[in-house]
Protein backbone atom coordinates (compact mmCIF):
# COMPACT_ATOMS: atom_id res chain seq x y z
CA UNK A 1 0.00 0.00 0.00
CA UNK A 2 1.18 3.48 -0.72
CA UNK A 3 1.97 5.54 2.36
CA UNK A 4 3.15 8.78 0.79
CA UNK A 5 1.19 10.74 -1.80
CA UNK A 6 4.37 11.59 -3.65
CA UNK A 7 4.21 7.96 -4.79
CA UNK A 8 0.65 8.59 -5.95
CA UNK A 9 1.83 11.04 -8.58
CA UNK A 10 5.14 9.29 -9.26
CA UNK A 11 5.95 6.02 -10.97
CA UNK A 12 3.10 3.97 -12.43
CA UNK A 13 1.82 1.03 -10.40
CA UNK A 14 2.40 -2.57 -11.44
CA UNK A 15 -0.18 -4.10 -13.78
CA UNK A 16 -3.11 -5.62 -11.94
CA UNK A 17 -4.32 -9.19 -12.57
CA UNK A 18 -6.54 -9.87 -15.58
CA UNK A 19 -10.20 -8.88 -15.28
CA UNK A 20 -12.83 -11.56 -14.58
CA UNK A 21 -14.85 -13.05 -17.47
CA UNK A 22 -17.46 -10.87 -19.16
CA UNK A 23 -21.14 -11.81 -19.49
CA UNK A 24 -23.47 -10.21 -22.04
CA UNK A 25 -27.14 -9.85 -21.03
CA UNK A 26 -29.03 -10.42 -24.29
CA UNK A 27 -32.43 -10.77 -22.62
CA UNK A 28 -35.66 -8.79 -22.51
CA UNK A 29 -35.90 -6.00 -19.96
CA UNK A 30 -37.75 -7.47 -16.96
CA UNK A 31 -40.98 -5.95 -15.71
CA UNK A 32 -40.22 -6.91 -12.14
CA UNK A 33 -37.46 -8.17 -9.86
CA UNK A 34 -38.22 -10.96 -7.40
CA UNK A 35 -36.30 -12.10 -4.33
CA UNK A 36 -37.38 -14.90 -2.03
CA UNK A 37 -40.96 -14.74 -0.77
CA UNK A 38 -41.23 -10.92 -0.74
CA UNK A 39 -43.59 -9.18 -3.21
CA UNK A 40 -41.75 -8.43 -6.45
CA UNK A 41 -40.32 -4.97 -7.14
CA UNK A 42 -42.22 -3.65 -10.17
CA UNK A 43 -39.63 -1.85 -12.26
CA UNK A 44 -41.93 0.17 -14.54
CA UNK A 45 -43.93 1.52 -11.60
CA UNK A 46 -40.78 3.01 -10.09
CA UNK A 47 -39.32 4.63 -13.22
CA UNK A 48 -40.21 7.96 -14.74
CA UNK A 49 -39.42 9.26 -18.18
CA UNK A 50 -36.84 12.02 -18.62
CA UNK A 51 -36.03 13.12 -22.18
CA UNK A 52 -37.12 9.65 -23.33
CA UNK A 53 -34.93 7.77 -20.82
CA UNK A 54 -36.14 5.72 -17.82
CA UNK A 55 -34.92 7.18 -14.52
CA UNK A 56 -35.21 4.83 -11.55
CA UNK A 57 -36.66 5.87 -8.20
CA UNK A 58 -33.70 4.57 -6.23
CA UNK A 59 -35.22 5.54 -2.90
CA UNK A 60 -38.11 3.15 -3.61
CA UNK A 61 -35.64 0.48 -4.68
CA UNK A 62 -33.69 0.92 -1.44
CA UNK A 63 -36.87 0.61 0.64
CA UNK A 64 -37.74 -2.67 -1.11
CA UNK A 65 -34.24 -4.08 -0.65
CA UNK A 66 -34.04 -3.02 3.00
CA UNK A 67 -36.89 -5.29 4.08
CA UNK A 68 -35.34 -8.37 2.48
CA UNK A 69 -33.28 -10.84 4.49
CA UNK A 70 -29.70 -9.59 4.82
CA UNK A 71 -28.30 -12.42 2.71
CA UNK A 72 -30.54 -11.45 -0.23
CA UNK A 73 -30.00 -7.69 -0.25
CA UNK A 74 -26.77 -7.45 -2.26
CA UNK A 75 -27.96 -9.67 -5.11
CA UNK A 76 -31.40 -8.00 -5.15
CA UNK A 77 -29.85 -4.54 -5.53
CA UNK A 78 -27.68 -5.70 -8.43
CA UNK A 79 -30.74 -7.31 -10.04
CA UNK A 80 -32.51 -3.92 -9.95
CA UNK A 81 -29.45 -2.25 -11.47
CA UNK A 82 -29.47 -4.78 -14.32
CA UNK A 83 -33.21 -4.38 -14.84
CA UNK A 84 -32.95 -0.59 -15.07
CA UNK A 85 -30.01 -0.76 -17.45
CA UNK A 86 -31.87 -3.20 -19.71
CA UNK A 87 -34.79 -0.76 -19.92
CA UNK A 88 -32.33 2.05 -20.65
CA UNK A 89 -30.72 -0.19 -23.29
CA UNK A 90 -34.06 -0.46 -25.06
CA UNK A 91 -34.58 3.30 -24.90
CA UNK A 92 -31.15 3.98 -26.39
CA UNK A 93 -31.87 1.78 -29.40
CA UNK A 94 -30.37 -0.92 -31.55
CA UNK A 95 -26.73 -1.77 -31.02
CA UNK A 96 -26.63 -1.08 -27.28
CA UNK A 97 -25.69 -4.06 -25.12
CA UNK A 98 -25.39 -4.64 -21.39
CA UNK A 99 -22.21 -6.48 -20.41
CA UNK A 100 -21.02 -7.38 -16.93
CA UNK A 101 -17.81 -8.38 -15.19
CA UNK A 102 -17.02 -9.14 -11.56
CA UNK A 103 -17.47 -5.60 -10.20
CA UNK A 104 -18.74 -3.61 -13.19
CA UNK A 105 -21.66 -3.14 -15.57
CA UNK A 106 -21.26 -1.48 -19.00
CA UNK A 107 -24.07 -0.24 -21.22
CA UNK A 108 -22.75 0.80 -24.62
CA UNK A 109 -22.90 0.24 -28.38
CA UNK A 110 -19.29 -0.88 -28.56
CA UNK A 111 -17.69 -3.77 -30.40
CA UNK A 112 -17.24 -6.80 -28.18
CA UNK A 113 -13.46 -6.46 -27.94
CA UNK A 114 -13.73 -2.76 -27.04
CA UNK A 115 -16.45 -3.41 -24.46
CA UNK A 116 -14.38 -6.19 -22.90
CA UNK A 117 -11.31 -3.94 -22.81
CA UNK A 118 -13.32 -1.13 -21.17
CA UNK A 119 -14.63 -3.50 -18.49
CA UNK A 120 -11.12 -4.82 -17.90
CA UNK A 121 -9.85 -1.27 -17.48
CA UNK A 122 -12.68 -0.52 -15.04
CA UNK A 123 -11.83 -3.59 -12.94
CA UNK A 124 -8.15 -2.67 -12.78
CA UNK A 125 -8.83 1.01 -12.17
CA UNK A 126 -11.16 0.38 -9.23
CA UNK A 127 -8.39 -1.55 -7.45
CA UNK A 128 -5.76 1.05 -8.33
CA UNK A 129 -7.84 4.02 -7.15
CA UNK A 130 -8.39 2.37 -3.76
CA UNK A 131 -4.72 1.43 -3.51
CA UNK A 132 -3.55 4.86 -4.64
CA UNK A 133 -5.82 6.89 -2.36
CA UNK A 134 -4.93 4.69 0.58
CA UNK A 135 -7.23 5.29 3.53
CA UNK A 136 -9.39 7.79 1.62
CA UNK A 137 -11.07 5.97 -1.29
CA UNK A 138 -13.74 3.40 -0.53
CA UNK A 139 -15.55 0.95 -2.78
CA UNK A 140 -19.32 1.41 -2.63
CA UNK A 141 -20.59 -1.43 -0.45
CA UNK A 142 -23.70 -2.12 -2.54
CA UNK A 143 -24.11 -2.69 -6.26
CA UNK A 144 -21.59 -2.58 -9.07
CA UNK A 145 -19.69 0.20 -10.82
CA UNK A 146 -21.82 1.25 -13.79
CA UNK A 147 -20.58 2.95 -16.96
CA UNK A 148 -23.02 4.16 -19.62
CA UNK A 149 -21.44 5.21 -22.93
CA UNK A 150 -23.73 7.34 -25.10
CA UNK A 151 -23.26 7.39 -28.86
CA UNK A 152 -23.29 11.19 -29.22
CA UNK A 153 -23.26 14.38 -27.20
CA UNK A 154 -26.94 15.13 -27.81
CA UNK A 155 -28.12 11.91 -26.14
CA UNK A 156 -25.49 12.34 -23.39
CA UNK A 157 -26.64 15.85 -22.46
CA UNK A 158 -30.32 14.90 -22.68
CA UNK A 159 -29.68 12.13 -20.18
CA UNK A 160 -27.57 14.15 -17.72
CA UNK A 161 -30.15 16.94 -17.71
CA UNK A 162 -32.02 15.02 -14.99
CA UNK A 163 -29.05 15.74 -12.71
CA UNK A 164 -29.67 19.48 -13.25
CA UNK A 165 -33.29 19.90 -12.13
CA UNK A 166 -33.03 23.67 -12.39
CA UNK A 167 -32.53 23.45 -16.15
CA UNK A 168 -30.62 26.09 -18.10
CA UNK A 169 -27.09 25.84 -19.46
CA UNK A 170 -24.32 23.88 -17.82
CA UNK A 171 -20.64 23.45 -18.58
CA UNK A 172 -19.40 21.04 -21.22
CA UNK A 173 -18.02 17.77 -19.90
CA UNK A 174 -16.48 14.60 -21.24
CA UNK A 175 -18.01 12.53 -18.46
CA UNK A 176 -19.91 12.74 -15.22
CA UNK A 177 -20.47 10.81 -12.01
CA UNK A 178 -24.17 10.88 -11.12
CA UNK A 179 -25.02 9.97 -7.54
CA UNK A 180 -28.77 9.91 -7.24
CA UNK A 181 -29.16 6.81 -5.10
CA UNK A 182 -27.31 4.52 -7.49
CA UNK A 183 -23.99 6.10 -8.43
CA UNK A 184 -22.98 5.62 -12.07
CA UNK A 185 -20.62 7.11 -14.63
CA UNK A 186 -21.64 8.46 -18.03
CA UNK A 187 -19.57 9.48 -21.03
CA UNK A 188 -19.71 9.81 -24.82
CA UNK A 189 -18.46 7.16 -27.24
CA UNK A 190 -14.86 7.59 -28.29
CA UNK A 191 -11.91 5.32 -28.91
CA UNK A 192 -10.84 3.43 -25.79
CA UNK A 193 -7.77 5.60 -25.13
CA UNK A 194 -10.06 8.64 -24.81
CA UNK A 195 -12.56 6.81 -22.58
CA UNK A 196 -9.92 5.59 -20.11
CA UNK A 197 -9.17 9.00 -18.50
CA UNK A 198 -12.91 9.59 -18.05
CA UNK A 199 -13.29 6.19 -16.36
CA UNK A 200 -10.36 6.88 -14.02
CA UNK A 201 -11.63 10.37 -13.16
CA UNK A 202 -15.26 9.43 -12.58
CA UNK A 203 -14.39 6.21 -10.76
CA UNK A 204 -12.34 8.29 -8.33
CA UNK A 205 -15.43 10.40 -7.65
CA UNK A 206 -17.36 7.20 -6.98
CA UNK A 207 -14.74 6.07 -4.46
CA UNK A 208 -14.98 9.46 -2.69
CA UNK A 209 -18.78 9.60 -2.61
CA UNK A 210 -18.90 8.59 1.07
CA UNK A 211 -17.08 11.78 2.09
CA UNK A 212 -18.78 15.22 2.43
CA UNK A 213 -15.74 16.98 0.98
CA UNK A 214 -15.86 20.29 -0.93
CA UNK A 215 -16.00 20.08 -4.72
CA UNK A 216 -12.54 21.63 -5.25
CA UNK A 217 -10.97 18.86 -3.14
CA UNK A 218 -13.02 16.16 -4.84
CA UNK A 219 -12.02 17.38 -8.30
CA UNK A 220 -8.39 17.92 -7.31
CA UNK A 221 -8.13 14.32 -6.16
CA UNK A 222 -9.92 13.07 -9.28
CA UNK A 223 -7.74 15.03 -11.74
CA UNK A 224 -4.49 14.01 -10.07
CA UNK A 225 -5.55 10.37 -9.84
CA UNK A 226 -6.70 10.37 -13.47
CA UNK A 227 -3.34 11.71 -14.61
CA UNK A 228 -1.49 9.34 -12.32
CA UNK A 229 -3.28 6.24 -13.62
CA UNK A 230 -3.51 7.09 -17.33
CA UNK A 231 -0.63 9.47 -17.98
CA UNK A 232 -2.99 11.82 -19.87
CA UNK A 233 -2.54 15.49 -18.99
CA UNK A 234 -5.72 16.65 -20.71
CA UNK A 235 -5.02 20.34 -21.49
CA UNK A 236 -4.43 22.05 -24.83
CA UNK A 237 -2.61 24.86 -22.99
CA UNK A 238 1.03 24.85 -21.96
CA UNK A 239 1.85 25.20 -18.24
CA UNK A 240 3.05 28.74 -18.94
CA UNK A 241 -0.23 29.63 -20.66
CA UNK A 242 -2.26 28.18 -17.81
CA UNK A 243 -0.19 30.10 -15.28
CA UNK A 244 -0.91 33.38 -17.05
CA UNK A 245 -4.62 32.56 -17.30
CA UNK A 246 -4.73 31.69 -13.59
CA UNK A 247 -3.12 34.97 -12.54
CA UNK A 248 -5.52 36.96 -14.70
CA UNK A 249 -8.68 35.16 -13.61
CA UNK A 250 -8.59 34.67 -9.86
CA UNK A 251 -9.64 37.51 -7.61
CA UNK A 252 -11.36 37.95 -4.25
CA UNK A 253 -14.70 37.48 -6.04
CA UNK A 254 -13.88 34.51 -8.25
CA UNK A 255 -11.97 32.59 -5.57
CA UNK A 256 -15.13 32.50 -3.46
CA UNK A 257 -16.78 30.65 -6.36
CA UNK A 258 -13.88 28.20 -6.32
CA UNK A 259 -14.26 27.40 -2.63
CA UNK A 260 -18.04 27.04 -2.89
CA UNK A 261 -17.84 24.91 -6.05
CA UNK A 262 -19.81 27.24 -8.30
CA UNK A 263 -16.75 28.06 -10.44
CA UNK A 264 -16.72 24.47 -11.71
CA UNK A 265 -20.08 25.16 -13.36
CA UNK A 266 -18.99 28.30 -15.17
CA UNK A 267 -19.40 28.41 -18.95
CA UNK A 268 -16.15 30.34 -19.53
CA UNK A 269 -12.46 29.67 -18.81
CA UNK A 270 -13.30 29.67 -15.10
CA UNK A 271 -14.39 26.06 -15.51
CA UNK A 272 -11.02 24.95 -16.92
CA UNK A 273 -9.08 27.08 -14.44
CA UNK A 274 -11.03 25.68 -11.48
CA UNK A 275 -9.99 22.12 -12.35
CA UNK A 276 -6.40 23.24 -12.87
CA UNK A 277 -6.22 25.17 -9.60
CA UNK A 278 -7.76 22.21 -7.75
CA UNK A 279 -5.12 19.95 -9.29
CA UNK A 280 -2.27 22.26 -8.26
CA UNK A 281 -3.60 22.85 -4.75
CA UNK A 282 -4.21 19.16 -4.00
CA UNK A 283 -0.82 18.09 -5.39
CA UNK A 284 0.91 20.66 -3.19
CA UNK A 285 -1.05 19.86 -0.03
CA UNK A 286 -0.64 16.12 -0.52
CA UNK A 287 3.14 16.21 -0.32
CA UNK A 288 2.72 15.54 3.39
CA UNK A 289 0.49 12.47 3.19
CA UNK A 290 0.45 11.91 6.96
CA UNK A 291 -1.27 15.29 7.43
CA UNK A 292 -3.20 15.32 4.14
CA UNK A 293 -5.16 12.11 4.69
CA UNK A 294 -6.73 13.29 7.99
CA UNK A 295 -7.51 16.60 6.28
CA UNK A 296 -9.45 14.88 3.49
CA UNK A 297 -11.34 12.72 5.99
CA UNK A 298 -12.28 15.77 8.06
CA UNK A 299 -12.96 18.31 5.27
CA UNK A 300 -16.57 19.44 4.77
CA UNK A 301 -18.22 21.23 1.89
CA UNK A 302 -20.09 23.58 4.27
CA UNK A 303 -16.98 25.71 4.86
CA UNK A 304 -14.90 24.75 1.82
CA UNK A 305 -12.63 22.64 4.03
CA UNK A 306 -11.39 25.66 5.98
CA UNK A 307 -11.68 24.25 9.51
CA UNK A 308 -10.15 20.90 8.56
CA UNK A 309 -7.18 22.72 6.97
CA UNK A 310 -6.58 24.66 10.16
CA UNK A 311 -6.92 21.57 12.34
CA UNK A 312 -4.99 19.04 10.24
CA UNK A 313 -2.57 21.13 8.20
CA UNK A 314 -2.15 24.19 10.40
CA UNK A 315 -2.89 26.28 7.32
CA UNK A 316 -5.36 28.87 6.09
CA UNK A 317 -6.58 27.83 2.64
CA UNK A 318 -6.73 31.44 1.47
CA UNK A 319 -3.12 32.04 2.43
CA UNK A 320 -2.11 28.81 0.74
CA UNK A 321 -3.77 29.56 -2.59
CA UNK A 322 -2.43 33.12 -2.55
CA UNK A 323 1.09 31.78 -2.04
CA UNK A 324 0.67 29.41 -4.99
CA UNK A 325 -0.62 32.25 -7.17
CA UNK A 326 1.94 34.78 -5.94
CA UNK A 327 -0.91 36.94 -4.70
CA UNK A 328 -0.92 39.09 -1.54
CA UNK A 329 -3.33 37.51 0.91
CA UNK A 330 -6.44 39.24 2.20
CA UNK A 331 -9.21 37.73 4.36
CA UNK A 332 -11.57 37.65 1.36
CA UNK A 333 -9.38 34.98 -0.28
CA UNK A 334 -10.18 32.47 2.47
CA UNK A 335 -13.29 30.23 2.43
CA UNK A 336 -16.38 31.16 4.36
CA UNK A 337 -19.46 29.00 5.14
CA UNK A 338 -21.41 28.10 1.99
CA UNK A 339 -24.66 26.53 0.96
CA UNK A 340 -23.96 23.29 -0.88
CA UNK A 341 -24.27 23.40 -4.67
CA UNK A 342 -26.62 20.88 -6.32
CA UNK A 343 -25.03 17.53 -7.23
Amino acid sequence: MLTRLRNLFGARAARAPAAPPVVQHAVAAPLEVASGSAPAFRVAEHCWGQQGYPIMDWAAAARWVDVLPAEEQASAWIAIERAWLLHLRDALGAGFRLTESGNCLLLAALEDNVANAALGFMERTLKRVVRTLDGIAQVTPEGKDILIVFDDEDSYYRYVSHAYPGGGEFANSGGMYINGGCGHFVTVRRDLSAIEPVIAHEMTHGCLAHLPIPLWLNEGLAVNTEQRLTGVQGSVHTPQELRGMQLAFWSEATIREFWSGHAFQRLDDGNLLSYDLARILVAYMAKDWAAFRPFVLAAHHADGGAQAARDCLGADLGELVCALLGQAHAPEWSPAPFARIPE
